[in-house]
């Protein structure tokens, strides 16, 4: 770009046209003396959205989890998630009023599992003569073990590992801040990355000389992870009330019987499906995509995603509410939500008041393409509010497009009710409240049980599926916590 030329440069005297504009417009000058002087989610908050948001839903399971859980700052919301919503069948099955899952247990494996699938990786890439300085690699060394998941992987560390109470296996101080952990961890992988690719170089290195060497790699990791984490153990027992305060007990029982036996008859993890919605238009619906480079587990289950129309995840999401299941989902958590309030909608801040402003600025499809949208956070959906459609209602919407319908036929979605994991002391002892329209913005996937789709949806499965890239917005892992934004 000429830095010379006068068309291009940002003057001064522009900048004092757009000041005095400012200072015209004494509106203006009033909502900077608030802003400046308050936090901006206090001032630009909007009071009827905000009062009008109530946890009252007319679907509703008939057991929520308990307790709250939380998360603490780590990126770990897709493993409490889905503990969470496997916790509530469970829940009832045992009997109890109260029951937590270990997250820390999940953590652990994953971390050992996501370190062995990034060496396999790099050795794999070296062998292709990937370039170190090309695009794939970096981008690898760059988005390196992260907290974050998907549900797929998920799957890959419950049929491996199994699940066990938290009491068998509780928080460390690095589970619930594995801040200083990673970076350990991610310096000794970029190392052992260097040392992959100039091993490859060598001519006629043997297969056996590398993976023994990738064997003394992940004794080294495996030491910090238990260092930090805890060992797990491979041995349960279970001793609890029930809600008749009478005692019980499960075990002695190693984790993945525990999961086989007392878990998976109520909630079957191979039971569920993957739906996304990705609304681009180089991405089909009907198709299945899938991700390169993004897994945990060596030789498990890949990431697949089911790209469906956003009306078909809706009904699922009902569906499966009104049988009294729980549904796992991932959102763009950080985008028109007031967290300290519990709300998630298109309307909870006025910044067309005080910005003069629209924040919604681009559709779902565009905030993909252009870097403004992914997911990052891991829920569970526990009600949905809705309303019948009249006659004539239904008859309009029939007449809708598929890739207009954003709304059952015979349903109109009001609002969601959402378990978090960020404790107890936010929003709703620990609820938020989703409206409909925030759903069709900033929701990208659910999981569900197979019973609740069609044959058609579940058919997609079958196919051989579409790969993309390993930067592909798609690729986002759930990462949130609670310290990522301040209000």
């Amino acid at each position: 770009m000429s830095e010379d030329n006068s068309e291009t440069v940002l003057s001064r005297e522009k900048l004092k046209n757009f000041h005095e504009d400012y200072q015209k417009d004494k509106k203006n000058l009033v909502a900077q003396s608030a802003c400046c002087q308050q936090s901006l989610t206090d001032v630009i908050v909007d009071r009827q959205t905000r009062f009008s948001s109530v946890h009252v839903f007319n679907t509703k399971l008939s057991v929520e989890g308990r307790p709250a859980t939380n998360q603490r700052a780590s990126g770990r919301c897709w493993i409490f998630a889905c503990l969470n919503a496997m916790r509530i069948p469970l829940m009832k099955s045992l009997k109890v009023l109260e029951l937590e899952l270990s997250q820390n247990y999940l953590f652990y494996y994953d971390k050992i599992e996501r370190c062995h699938y990034f060496l396999m990786s790099m050795i794999e890439l070296a062998k292709k003569k990937e370039p170190i300085h090309g695009r794939l690699v970096q981008y690898l060394l760059k988005e390196l073990l992260v907290d974050g998941g998907q549900w797929d992987m998920l799957v890959n560390l419950i049929n491996k590992y199994g699940v066990i109470p938290k009491s068998a296996f509780p928080e460390s101080s690095s589970s619930e801040a594995a801040l200083l952990m990673n970076k350990f961890l991610r310096t000794k992988l970029r190392a052992f990355a260097q040392e992959i690719f100039e091993l490859v170089e060598q001519e006629n290195i043997k297969d056996n000389v590398l993976m023994n060497r990738e064997t003394e790699m992940m004794k080294e990791l495996h030491r910090i992870i238990t260092t930090c984490l805890g060992s797990p153990p491979e041995q349960i027992t279970f001793e609890y009330y029930d809600s008749s305060k009478q005692y019980q007990k499960i075990g002695p029982i190693s984790p993945i019987e525990f999961y086989r036996q007392i878990v998976k008859p109520v909630y079957d993890v191979d039971n569920k499906i993957c739906l996304v919605h990705d609304p681009r238009s180089s991405h089909a619906y009907g198709h299945l995509y899938t991700v390169e480079y993004l897994g945990n587990v060596v030789g498990g289950r890949r990431t697949l995603y089911n790209n469906q129309p956003i009306v078909v995840l809706k009904q699922a999401v009902y569906d499966s509410i009104a049988a009294d299941e729980p549904v796992w989902f991932g959102v763009d958590f950080g985008k028109h939500i007031h967290a300290k309030y519990g709300i998630l909608n298109l309307k909870i801040f006025d910044t067309q008041l005080y910005f003069n402003s629209n924040m919604l600025c681009q559709n779902k499809a565009s905030r993909l393409e252009y870097g403004e949208s992914l997911m990052t956070h891991a829920m569970v959906f526990t009600g949905v509010h809705v309303e019948k459609r009249s006659s004539n209602e239904i008859i309009d919407k029939i007449k809708t497009s598929d890739d207009e319908k954003s709304q059952p036929d015979n349903l109109q979605f009001i609002r969601y009710r959402v378990e978090n994991s960020h404790g107890d002391d936010k929003a709703d002892k620990g609820y938020i409240i989703m409206t409909d329209d925030w759903f069709n913005e900033f929701l990208y996937e659910i999981v569900v049980d197979k019973k609740y789709l069609s044959n058609d949806v579940i058919a997609v499965l079958d196919q051989e599926p579409i790969p993309l890239k390993a930067w592909d917005p798609m690729g986002a892992l759930a990462n949130f916590n609670d310290q990522t934004i301040d209000n």
